[in-house]
């Protein structure tokens, strides 16, 4: 599908903006699978259609999906579809008539992850930007699941605050790349689910070598698995599969 405008983005803290209107708020599935190998076994006019049928459920299932390829890169997971909806029944949804496909039949979830938008309170009035705000996606995005400490939230605000301010500082040095922060809290098993999208690795490697030196690093409790994904629309993405 086309990706659309779902708009609202986020770094920072799960507290509620009551000036941001829930219209604004969206869901964020990120879904990592795995290929059977008997999809390889198919004839090539199958596969072709097959896959013709898996682009024209994405593109009429009313939410947005990005197609991104990790063959090659991970031994877990063959690609990713990156889900923005208003409702979790509609990321359920598309999964489902996913899976009633000719392809569906040959893939296996092999990592999921749910998480929604909310205004940040170390960074408001931020515009939105990435996945969330219509932008065009980058060749990769690096996705992953991130979880502080209990005794990161047990600080007062003004001293997360601080922390954070150095935090975003090495960040606003790297305009090249974009985050997209979503929050975990109580709807998964992590705290946030971070995607950061790049034309460059190497640029993503080099921040996240500079947020290593920040004060916020010493109160992160997991930031694993770290997933590589290279950008694909879904007809390429398929083919690409073998």
């Amino acid at each position: 599908m086309s990706d659309s405008n779902p708009g609202g983005h986020d770094h920072g803290s799960a507290a509620p903006d009551p000036s941001q209107p829930a219209a604004d708020q969206y869901y964020f599935g990120f879904s990592f699978y795995k290929l059977d190998a008997k999809w390889r076994w198919m004839a090539d006019l199958a596969k072709e259609e097959s896959a013709k049928e898996v682009k024209n459920i994405l593109d009429y299932t009313g939410v947005s999906c990005r197609s991104y390829s990790t063959v090659g890169l991970r031994d877990d997971a063959d690609f990713l579809l990156w889900f923005a909806a208003r409702t979790v029944d509609e990321i359920q949804t598309a999964t489902e008539r996913l899976y009633g496909t000719v392809f569906g039949k040959y893939i296996i979830p092999s990592r999921t992850y749910l998480s929604c938008t909310r205004p940040s309170v170390y960074a408001p009035g931020a515009e939105p930007q990435g996945f969330v705000a219509g932008d065009p996606p980058k060749k990769y995005v690096v996705v992953y699941p991130f979880t502080k400490t209990r005794e990161w939230y047990l600080l007062p605000q003004a001293k997360r605050q601080e922390i954070m301010d150095e935090h975003i500082a090495v960040s606003r040095r790297y305009p090249q790349v974009v985050l997209n922060t979503t929050y975990s809290f109580g709807i998964h098993d992590h705290d946030f689910m971070l995607a950061f999208e790049v034309d460059d690795v190497r640029d993503f490697q080099d921040l996240i070598m500079d947020l290593r030196e920040t004060q916020v690093s010493s109160y992160v409790k997991n930031d694993v698995p770290m997933i590589v994904c290279v950008r694909k629309e879904i007809l390429p993405l398929i083919s690409s599969l073998g």
